[in-house]
């Protein structure tokens, strides 16, 4: 066969796999390293001018960061930091508001361009099929320990989540209890602080951040260990 066929071959399989939410979970994992380092940058050089910002004008804020966290622009927890820094615990409404709009925003803009697509080709499979359907009858266990851990990009697991065919309802409520944990640890860590040049820089310097950092993280492991593990087991 000539080169320039298996060529085209090779381009229209992979064309065929990258999918809108494939193409989003690379973007979206990428995207937010450049678009926070502007965000840090803002934030540090204006500072004052942040502090002095009214009731209204922190709605607002918290409408944009809804929004800006849904296309991953900007990540929860740099919020959770960053929005504790200034209010200190008034933060935790906010946040968990703007985090439950975004989880509900993905979850919209997923459907619309996918249509199911990405799960009947994995559900062609029937181990994989099984498998589903297995995680599915934990899939709130699933969300908990999945949005419990510290080091899972916020936006890529919302697009998994909706991808996989959970229900609203359950990626809501273990994703609302998941985030609750990681988003008080980063309000109280932002409110500690002095400077938020220092905050932002080193996030984690504290011991006892440290170790909260490290037990959700494991807890987080330990959890999504068991629920695979129990799925894997009923499916052979």
């Amino acid at each position: 066969m000539p080169d320039f066929f298996v060529t085209y071959n090779v381009e229209e399989q992979v064309a065929e796999k990258l999918t809108y939410p494939a193409i989003a979970s690379i973007v979206l994992t990428v995207i937010p390293l450049f678009t926070t380092s502007l965000v840090v940058y803002y934030i540090v050089t204006h500072e004052p001018v942040i502090a002095a910002f009214s009731g209204w004008e922190w709605l607002i804020a918290t409408i944009v960061c809804s929004i800006t966290s849904t296309i991953s622009l900007t990540l929860p927890t740099f919020l959770a930091l960053v929005f504790g820094y200034f209010l200190g615990w008034n933060a935790l409404a906010p946040l968990l508001f703007l985090n439950m709009v975004a989880i509900i925003l993905v979850y919209i803009i997923v459907h619309w361009l996918d249509h199911d697509q990405v799960r009947a080709v994995l559900e062609r499979n029937p181990k994989v099929r099984n498998m589903l359907a297995r995680i599915r009858e934990q899939e709130m266990r699933f969300i908990f320990f999945a949005k419990l851990s510290p080091i899972l990009p916020f936006a890529v697991t919302n697009i998994v989540f909706a991808l996989s065919g959970a229900r609203l309802r359950n990626i809501l409520i273990g994703g609302f209890l998941g985030m609750v944990p990681r988003t008080v640890l980063a309000i109280w860590t932002g409110s500690q602080a002095r400077e938020i040049r220092t905050l932002l820089e080193n996030p984690n310097e504290g011991n006892l951040t440290k170790i909260a950092f490290a037990v959700l993280l494991l807890v987080s492991i330990v959890g999504l260990f068991s629920v695979l593990k129990r799925a894997l087991s009923r499916t052979k």
